[in-house]
């Protein structure tokens, strides 16, 4: 079965089930987990970015708008790399062996490159459900990622998110299922 599960995840509620589902196949599997985000300049929260003046006329200004920025991204990569710690907290608290890593840039690129080197034989990811202009313009990374993926992808779909409880009374339910079919 799967022995090593990447899961790229950002920070929406779809992500939330996927981590969830991600969790429960690692645990039922023995499988370790590796957690990825990928900053990108269109996640919600990112700084606005700064440009040069053209005219120089006060760069002691832009040399303080640069280093705000700067100041500004780098809170944002903390509170991702926070976000993604609590996770990981979560997984291993749950008896699943995990690591997590951010990446800065292109989320196709990060996570295909990711999943060769870490030696991944499932991808686990959501989708977003872009459509139309928005597909076009930005384009699908779960689209991306199964078609250059050297392992299996999962893709999973959004919806309704299932509470730690719940999802624990449905595995012990799916356990006893199976130990009496057994």
């Amino acid at each position: 079965m799967f022995k090593k599960i990447l899961v790229a995840l950002d920070d929406s509620d779809s992500s939330r089930r996927l981590f969830q589902e991600a969790t429960t196949l690692a645990k039922n599997t023995h499988a370790q987990l590796m957690l990825l985000h990928v900053l990108t300049p269109f996640d919600e929260g990112y700084p606005a970015p700064v440009y040069p003046n053209a005219d120089g006329i006060y760069p002691s200004l832009h040399q303080q708008a640069m280093e705000t920025y700067m100041r500004q991204l780098e809170e944002f990569e903390t509170r991702n790399l926070e976000w993604l710690g609590r996770l990981s907290n979560q997984a291993i608290a749950a008896g699943v062996v995990t690591e997590f890593t951010q990446h800065l840039g292109n989320p196709n690129d990060s996570i295909c490159s990711l999943a060769r080197s870490w030696g991944a034989d499932l991808i686990m990811m959501g989708r977003r459900g872009r459509s139309g202009l928005g597909e076009l313009l930005l384009g699908s990374v779960s689209s991306y990622v199964m078609h250059h993926a050297h392992c299996s992808v999962l893709i999973v779909q959004g919806g309704d998110t299932v509470e730690p409880e719940t999802a624990a009374e449905e595995a012990t339910v799916a356990d006893k299922e199976t130990a009496a079919v057994g």
